[in-house]
């Protein structure tokens, strides 16, 4: 610009006015706060957030072996259907540093499966494998109802293992969610049983840890008929922290509850924005839509 041009001085203040707003408008917005989900997410069971603009989620059995990719309000902005997989019971969904998705198909809420199973997905490539396990401490498929305790519906990677965490039965259980550990590589194997926890009333749909490993996060809720007839609900995630390595369970607990308090809302999903927040996914109820809001640690 030539100095003492006052055309051209105008004509950069010009510019620099509509270049401004331009380039604000091409920065990605901050994930809501909530936000609905869209309808084919309607039995939504699974969290893995890899980005502002990169929630993955899958649903839970009897529905196509696919991911979803949402943005962080929740509109979808692409699929992966996994051929050669199948949605027997997929509950849970995490991802490592390598790029790999690991899919739970290890819901099991008969507690008679012989068959549970961790796909390891590599966006990439396209690459689809099988982790096969059984739990070292199932021995009848299904046990007598006081010890239903071996539904898995919420796990997660860290530092080459899969960390798995049982769901009780609401009704005649014990309320504790025992933690059972896998190596990440493809084969059979029999998993690790390393700790257990009572959470009094609760059991557990999901789990995440944070990014630096130093937070896990457990999503657990309780139902009931209130007055006999009314279903109700409630939820929290439980945060645990300073726990000796990889004995997560026996870390300080610290409870955060999840509104609503009182309406039957079935939480089922978790995973980290930060390590101060955590995004929580419900699956759509018969008055409610799948939605998804934050919790702050």
């Amino acid at each position: 610009m030539a100095q003492g041009n006052p055309t051209a001085l105008i004509r950069f203040l010009l510019w620099l006015c509509l270049l401004g707003p331009g380039v604000a408008w091409s920065q990605p917005a901050d994930p809501a706060w909530k936000f609905r989900l869209p309808d084919v997410l309607r039995e939504v069971s699974g969290l893995a957030i890899t980005g502002t603009e990169k929630f993955w989620w899958l649903n839970d059995n009897d529905h196509p072996p696919t991911l979803y990719r949402t943005d962080g309000r929740g509109r979808l902005v692409d699929s992966i259907y996994l051929q050669g997989a199948l949605n027997r019971d997929w509950e849970d969904l995490s991802t490592d540093n390598k790029g790999y998705f690991y899919i739970g198909d290890t819901g099991n809420n008969c507690n008679c499966r012989r068959d549970l199973r961790i796909y390891r997905y590599l966006p990439d490539s396209g690459e689809l494998d099988s982790i096969l396990f059984r739990l070292p401490d199932q021995g009848q498929f299904p046990p007598e109802q006081p010890w239903r305790n071996f539904d898995l519906e919420a796990f997660f990677w860290w530092n080459d293992s899969l960390h798995l965490f049982s769901k009780n039965t609401l009704k005649g259980g014990n309320f504790y969610t025992k933690h059972y550990v896998l190596p990440d590589s493809p084969g059979n194997h029999v998993a690790e049983l390393r700790d257990s926890l009572f959470l009094k009333k609760r059991v557990v749909t999901a789990a995440a840890i944070s990014d630096d490993g130093q937070t896990v996060a457990l999503l657990a809720y309780h139902f009931r008929l209130f007055l006999g007839f009314i279903p109700s609900s409630k939820a929290n995630v439980f945060f645990l922290e300073d726990y000796p390595a990889g004995h997560f369970l026996q870390g300080k607990v610290r409870r955060k509850g999840i509104p609503p308090y009182f309406i039957a809302t079935q939480w089922e999903s978790v995973d980290f924005m930060n390590p101060d927040a955590v995004y929580v996914a419900s699956e759509r109820t018969l008055f409610i839509r799948p939605k998804a809001r934050r919790i702050r640690r």
